[in-house]
Protein backbone atom coordinates (compact mmCIF):
# COMPACT_ATOMS: atom_id res chain seq x y z
CA UNK A 1 0.00 0.00 0.00
CA UNK A 2 1.04 3.67 -0.77
CA UNK A 3 2.30 5.52 2.09
CA UNK A 4 -0.31 8.57 2.46
CA UNK A 5 -0.45 9.38 5.96
CA UNK A 6 2.63 10.78 8.72
CA UNK A 7 2.69 11.18 12.61
CA UNK A 8 4.01 14.00 13.96
CA UNK A 9 4.49 13.39 17.90
CA UNK A 10 4.79 17.53 19.33
CA UNK A 11 3.91 17.14 22.69
CA UNK A 12 7.26 17.28 24.07
CA UNK A 13 8.11 19.65 26.84
CA UNK A 14 11.78 20.44 25.42
CA UNK A 15 13.21 20.60 28.55
CA UNK A 16 16.86 20.75 26.53
CA UNK A 17 15.90 23.66 24.95
CA UNK A 18 14.40 25.54 27.80
CA UNK A 19 14.31 28.68 29.35
CA UNK A 20 12.85 29.12 25.41
CA UNK A 21 10.74 26.83 25.61
CA UNK A 22 8.88 28.22 28.34
CA UNK A 23 7.10 30.65 26.27
CA UNK A 24 7.01 28.31 22.60
CA UNK A 25 7.11 25.07 21.56
CA UNK A 26 10.35 23.63 20.77
CA UNK A 27 8.62 22.65 17.25
CA UNK A 28 7.88 26.52 16.45
CA UNK A 29 11.42 28.08 17.18
CA UNK A 30 12.50 29.89 14.25
CA UNK A 31 15.10 28.39 12.14
CA UNK A 32 15.96 31.29 9.95
CA UNK A 33 12.81 32.62 8.64
CA UNK A 34 10.18 30.04 9.40
CA UNK A 35 9.37 27.53 12.49
CA UNK A 36 11.35 24.33 12.72
CA UNK A 37 8.25 22.19 12.15
CA UNK A 38 7.48 23.74 8.66
CA UNK A 39 10.79 22.10 7.59
CA UNK A 40 9.24 18.54 8.58
CA UNK A 41 6.44 19.46 7.44
CA UNK A 42 7.81 20.27 3.74
CA UNK A 43 9.75 16.72 4.05
CA UNK A 44 6.72 14.86 4.51
CA UNK A 45 4.88 16.55 1.34
CA UNK A 46 8.15 16.27 -0.70
CA UNK A 47 7.53 12.38 0.13
CA UNK A 48 4.02 12.45 -0.91
CA UNK A 49 2.25 12.33 2.25
CA UNK A 50 -1.53 13.43 2.21
CA UNK A 51 -2.22 13.81 5.45
CA UNK A 52 -0.30 14.78 8.86
CA UNK A 53 -1.58 13.80 12.12
CA UNK A 54 -0.14 15.74 14.63
CA UNK A 55 -0.17 14.30 18.29
CA UNK A 56 -0.11 17.70 21.07
CA UNK A 57 -0.55 18.28 24.19
CA UNK A 58 -1.09 21.54 26.71
CA UNK A 59 0.27 25.05 25.37
CA UNK A 60 1.17 23.87 21.79
CA UNK A 61 -1.95 25.40 20.17
CA UNK A 62 0.74 27.65 18.36
CA UNK A 63 1.24 24.82 15.89
CA UNK A 64 -2.36 24.39 14.76
CA UNK A 65 -2.93 27.91 14.61
CA UNK A 66 0.66 28.24 12.80
CA UNK A 67 -1.03 25.72 9.97
CA UNK A 68 -4.23 27.75 9.96
CA UNK A 69 -5.48 30.83 7.71
CA UNK A 70 -4.41 34.45 9.44
CA UNK A 71 -7.15 36.17 7.93
CA UNK A 72 -5.94 39.41 9.89
CA UNK A 73 -2.72 39.10 8.77
CA UNK A 74 -3.62 38.01 5.07
CA UNK A 75 -5.86 41.47 4.75
CA UNK A 76 -3.00 43.65 6.30
CA UNK A 77 -0.51 42.29 3.50
CA UNK A 78 -3.04 42.28 0.93
CA UNK A 79 -4.12 46.43 1.67
CA UNK A 80 0.19 47.10 2.17
CA UNK A 81 0.25 45.31 -1.40
CA UNK A 82 2.98 42.58 -0.51
CA UNK A 83 1.98 40.05 -2.63
CA UNK A 84 5.06 38.43 -2.40
CA UNK A 85 5.14 37.64 1.44
CA UNK A 86 0.98 36.81 1.50
CA UNK A 87 1.47 34.40 -1.42
CA UNK A 88 4.66 32.66 0.31
CA UNK A 89 2.28 32.20 3.78
CA UNK A 90 -0.40 30.84 1.35
CA UNK A 91 1.87 28.21 -0.12
CA UNK A 92 2.85 27.73 3.22
CA UNK A 93 -0.75 26.06 4.58
CA UNK A 94 -1.84 22.74 4.23
CA UNK A 95 -4.75 21.63 2.48
CA UNK A 96 -7.94 21.84 4.04
CA UNK A 97 -8.52 18.38 5.76
CA UNK A 98 -5.00 17.57 5.41
CA UNK A 99 -3.96 17.61 9.36
CA UNK A 100 -5.63 16.40 12.15
CA UNK A 101 -4.61 17.19 15.88
CA UNK A 102 -4.80 14.86 18.35
CA UNK A 103 -3.55 14.92 22.77
CA UNK A 104 -1.34 12.93 24.16
CA UNK A 105 -2.78 13.69 27.52
CA UNK A 106 0.19 12.52 29.79
CA UNK A 107 3.55 12.13 28.88
CA UNK A 108 3.51 8.69 29.00
CA UNK A 109 6.37 8.19 26.08
CA UNK A 110 7.25 8.43 22.40
CA UNK A 111 5.20 4.78 22.04
CA UNK A 112 2.36 6.04 23.37
CA UNK A 113 2.25 9.53 21.16
CA UNK A 114 2.36 7.01 18.19
CA UNK A 115 -0.20 5.03 19.40
CA UNK A 116 -2.67 7.99 20.37
CA UNK A 117 -2.94 8.25 16.37
CA UNK A 118 -4.25 4.78 15.68
CA UNK A 119 -8.04 5.84 14.58
CA UNK A 120 -6.72 8.26 12.01
CA UNK A 121 -4.32 5.88 10.85
CA UNK A 122 -6.10 2.88 10.55
CA UNK A 123 -4.98 0.15 8.28
CA UNK A 124 -2.13 0.96 6.30
CA UNK A 125 1.34 1.87 6.19
CA UNK A 126 2.79 5.24 7.88
CA UNK A 127 5.51 7.73 8.55
CA UNK A 128 6.93 8.54 11.55
CA UNK A 129 8.59 12.38 11.65
CA UNK A 130 10.49 13.21 14.67
CA UNK A 131 9.99 16.65 14.65
CA UNK A 132 12.86 17.29 16.56
CA UNK A 133 15.06 16.22 13.88
CA UNK A 134 15.64 18.61 10.74
CA UNK A 135 17.32 17.23 7.43
CA UNK A 136 19.17 18.87 4.95
CA UNK A 137 19.02 17.02 1.51
CA UNK A 138 18.94 17.69 -1.88
CA UNK A 139 16.01 14.53 -1.93
CA UNK A 140 13.88 14.68 1.30
CA UNK A 141 14.65 12.03 3.56
CA UNK A 142 11.59 10.81 4.35
CA UNK A 143 11.76 10.92 -0.35
CA UNK A 144 14.22 8.00 0.08
CA UNK A 145 12.63 6.06 2.32
CA UNK A 146 9.49 6.01 0.23
CA UNK A 147 11.80 5.01 -2.84
CA UNK A 148 13.16 2.06 -0.47
CA UNK A 149 9.58 1.52 0.36
CA UNK A 150 8.31 0.93 -2.98
CA UNK A 151 11.09 -1.81 -3.58
CA UNK A 152 10.99 -3.94 -0.20
CA UNK A 153 8.07 -2.83 1.10
CA UNK A 154 7.71 -4.03 5.08
CA UNK A 155 8.94 -1.33 7.84
CA UNK A 156 11.71 1.03 6.61
CA UNK A 157 14.00 3.42 9.23
CA UNK A 158 16.38 6.47 7.94
CA UNK A 159 19.79 5.46 9.18
CA UNK A 160 23.30 7.83 8.90
CA UNK A 161 26.81 7.18 9.82
CA UNK A 162 28.10 8.35 13.12
CA UNK A 163 32.03 8.35 14.30
CA UNK A 164 32.48 5.30 16.45
CA UNK A 165 33.34 6.99 19.31
CA UNK A 166 30.15 8.06 19.74
CA UNK A 167 28.16 5.10 18.92
CA UNK A 168 27.00 5.02 22.67
CA UNK A 169 24.67 7.90 22.27
CA UNK A 170 22.14 6.81 19.94
CA UNK A 171 20.09 4.17 19.07
CA UNK A 172 22.08 1.91 16.26
CA UNK A 173 21.02 -0.92 14.12
CA UNK A 174 22.15 -3.96 13.23
CA UNK A 175 22.77 -5.04 9.59
CA UNK A 176 22.30 -8.46 8.28
CA UNK A 177 22.89 -7.68 4.34
CA UNK A 178 22.78 -4.57 2.38
CA UNK A 179 21.73 -3.52 -1.50
CA UNK A 180 23.38 -0.01 -2.17
CA UNK A 181 21.73 2.42 0.84
CA UNK A 182 19.28 -0.27 1.43
CA UNK A 183 19.84 -2.61 4.38
CA UNK A 184 17.84 -5.54 5.65
CA UNK A 185 18.34 -5.39 9.66
CA UNK A 186 18.79 -7.92 12.24
CA UNK A 187 17.83 -6.25 15.17
CA UNK A 188 18.44 -2.50 16.58
CA UNK A 189 19.79 -1.54 20.28
CA UNK A 190 19.86 1.40 21.85
CA UNK A 191 22.82 3.02 23.23
CA UNK A 192 25.35 0.31 23.35
CA UNK A 193 28.65 0.51 24.54
CA UNK A 194 31.40 1.09 21.97
CA UNK A 195 32.88 -2.43 22.13
CA UNK A 196 29.54 -4.11 21.68
CA UNK A 197 28.14 -1.89 19.04
CA UNK A 198 26.63 -3.91 16.11
CA UNK A 199 27.40 -0.91 13.71
CA UNK A 200 27.67 2.34 13.57
CA UNK A 201 24.65 3.47 11.57
CA UNK A 202 22.35 5.38 14.16
CA UNK A 203 18.98 5.87 13.69
CA UNK A 204 18.02 9.24 12.63
CA UNK A 205 14.04 9.88 13.51
CA UNK A 206 12.17 8.78 10.35
CA UNK A 207 10.23 5.70 10.32
CA UNK A 208 8.01 4.01 7.86
CA UNK A 209 5.91 1.57 9.90
CA UNK A 210 3.06 -1.30 9.30
CA UNK A 211 -0.28 -0.66 11.35
CA UNK A 212 0.24 -3.83 13.41
CA UNK A 213 2.72 -1.78 15.54
CA UNK A 214 -0.24 -0.07 17.15
CA UNK A 215 -1.33 -3.68 18.47
CA UNK A 216 2.17 -4.23 19.97
CA UNK A 217 2.07 -0.29 21.49
CA UNK A 218 -1.02 -0.78 22.64
CA UNK A 219 0.21 -3.86 25.49
CA UNK A 220 3.58 -2.35 25.45
CA UNK A 221 4.87 -1.72 28.87
CA UNK A 222 6.78 0.97 30.49
CA UNK A 223 10.78 1.11 29.10
CA UNK A 224 13.89 3.20 29.71
CA UNK A 225 12.82 6.33 31.53
CA UNK A 226 9.37 4.75 32.53
CA UNK A 227 7.83 5.57 29.25
CA UNK A 228 6.41 3.63 26.69
CA UNK A 229 9.16 3.40 23.77
CA UNK A 230 8.52 3.10 20.21
CA UNK A 231 11.48 0.72 20.25
CA UNK A 232 10.71 -1.39 22.04
CA UNK A 233 7.59 -2.16 20.38
CA UNK A 234 9.31 -2.25 17.03
CA UNK A 235 11.61 -5.02 18.49
CA UNK A 236 8.80 -6.98 18.47
CA UNK A 237 7.80 -6.50 15.75
CA UNK A 238 10.57 -7.36 14.22
CA UNK A 239 10.21 -10.89 15.00
CA UNK A 240 7.06 -11.10 13.12
CA UNK A 241 8.12 -8.58 9.99
CA UNK A 242 11.00 -7.64 7.88
CA UNK A 243 12.79 -4.60 8.56
CA UNK A 244 15.39 -2.33 6.11
CA UNK A 245 17.35 0.68 7.06
CA UNK A 246 18.17 3.40 4.72
CA UNK A 247 21.42 5.42 4.32
CA UNK A 248 19.86 8.38 3.42
CA UNK A 249 21.75 11.10 1.48
CA UNK A 250 21.59 14.50 3.74
CA UNK A 251 22.81 16.06 7.21
CA UNK A 252 20.45 15.74 9.94
CA UNK A 253 20.20 18.55 13.23
CA UNK A 254 18.93 17.79 16.31
CA UNK A 255 16.89 20.79 17.10
CA UNK A 256 15.76 19.25 20.44
CA UNK A 257 19.39 20.14 21.72
CA UNK A 258 20.79 23.78 21.70
CA UNK A 259 23.82 23.04 20.14
CA UNK A 260 22.28 21.20 17.44
CA UNK A 261 19.44 23.91 17.10
CA UNK A 262 22.03 26.37 16.70
CA UNK A 263 23.68 24.14 13.93
CA UNK A 264 20.50 23.74 12.32
CA UNK A 265 20.22 27.64 12.10
CA UNK A 266 23.97 28.19 11.09
CA UNK A 267 23.02 25.81 8.25
CA UNK A 268 20.07 26.95 7.03
CA UNK A 269 21.56 30.55 7.45
CA UNK A 270 24.34 30.30 5.09
CA UNK A 271 22.49 28.11 2.14
CA UNK A 272 19.42 31.18 2.05
CA UNK A 273 18.36 32.37 -0.99
CA UNK A 274 18.07 35.75 0.32
CA UNK A 275 20.65 36.44 3.11
CA UNK A 276 23.02 33.28 2.56
CA UNK A 277 25.89 35.62 1.62
CA UNK A 278 25.43 37.86 4.46
CA UNK A 279 24.96 34.87 6.93
CA UNK A 280 28.65 33.44 5.78
CA UNK A 281 29.95 37.06 6.19
CA UNK A 282 28.53 37.77 9.25
CA UNK A 283 29.95 34.27 10.45
CA UNK A 284 33.12 35.09 9.51
CA UNK A 285 33.90 38.25 10.65
CA UNK A 286 32.28 36.80 13.95
CA UNK A 287 35.18 34.47 14.21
Amino acid sequence: MTVRKAVMPVAGLGTRVLPATKAIPKEMLPVVDRPAIQYVVDEALEAGIEHIVFVTGRNKGAIEDYFDRAYELETTLQEKKKADVLDELRARLLKPGAASFVRQQAPLGLGHAIWCARDIIGNEPFAILLPDVIVKAERSCLAQMVDAYDKVGGNIIAVDQVPEDRVSLYGVIAPKARDGKIIEMSGMVEKPPRDEAPSNLKITGRYILQPEIFVLLEDQGAGAGGEIQLTDAMVRLMEKQVFHAVEFDGQDYDCGSKAGYFEAVLAHAIDHAEIGAEARAMIKAVL
